[in-house]
């Protein structure tokens, strides 16, 4: 998916209900048509935001010579194919072997994508996922459910259906401080890594595109040999 991200100097619209980031500057709009949870009654805002407080979600052996980073977005297609195949076997063969680290950072090219990312983490590190492969495997479903209010219950469905109650779910999406902090980590992570695609793969500090599952594999063994 070769979409535009949106770094710091991009004007983008990632409104939950309207909140919207452009530049450096944050504050409210209205959004007629999206009246959703999230960053809705966010006060406007300048400065750095501290991204400190967002933990990293990460699998497999975390003192492993083999790192890989994958950037990518929930609503993203290719992500979803990445993660409904190629990655059970990476899974299997490097991950759960204690072979690698394997670090997944989202990315936001839409609202949707920040809204899925905030149920996800909902659900705390230890289950976020669980919780992604729900949002992965369900994607043509929840993202094309039609109005913005239409795919936020789908994606409170797949909270409820991964053990949350409802009042943990609205309290996830209505956090907008953690809404901003979420995007303004994303732009970091995407601006230090030249990310402007998903889904994107940085191999012990190499930036990779897309790529089959064989050709990953070399990479690896390549990279566990030393």
């Amino acid at each position: 998916m070769n979409r535009r991200n949106f770094l710091l100097g991009t004007a983008a619209v990632i409104g939950l209900g309207g909140w919207y980031m452009t530049g450096n500057r944050t504050g409210t709009v209205a959004f007629p048509d999206a009246p959703l949870p999230g960053a809705a009654n966010a006060q406007t805002t300048e400065g750095a935001v501290d991204t400190s407080t967002i933990p990293e979600m990460v699998l497999g052996n975390p003192d492993s010579p083999v790192e890989i980073i994958e950037y990518a977005s929930f609503t993203c297609p290719h992500c979803a194919t990445f993660h409904t195949g190629a990655f059970k076997e990476l899974k299997a063969d490097y991950i759960d072997t204690d072979k690698i680290k394997f670090v997944y950072r989202e990315v936001y090219f839409d609202r949707f994508g920040l809204w899925a990312s905030m149920i996800a983490r909902c659900a705390g590190p230890e289950k976020f996922f669980g919780m992604a492969d729900l949002i992965y495997a369900g994607q043509a479903e929840w993202s094309r459910a039609g109005e913005p209010a239409a795919i936020i219950e789908e994606l409170r469905k797949i909270g409820r259906l991964a053990g949350m109650d409802n009042d943990t779910i609205e309290a996830c999406l209505q956090d907008g401080d953690k809404a901003k902090t979420l995007v303004a980590w994303y732009q970091e992570n995407a601006e230090a890594d030249d990310i402007s695609g998903t889904p994107s793969f940085i191999i012990n500090g190499e930036k990779y595109a897309n790529m089959s599952y064989a050709d990953m594999k070399k990479i690896i063994d390549a990279a566990l040999a030393g």
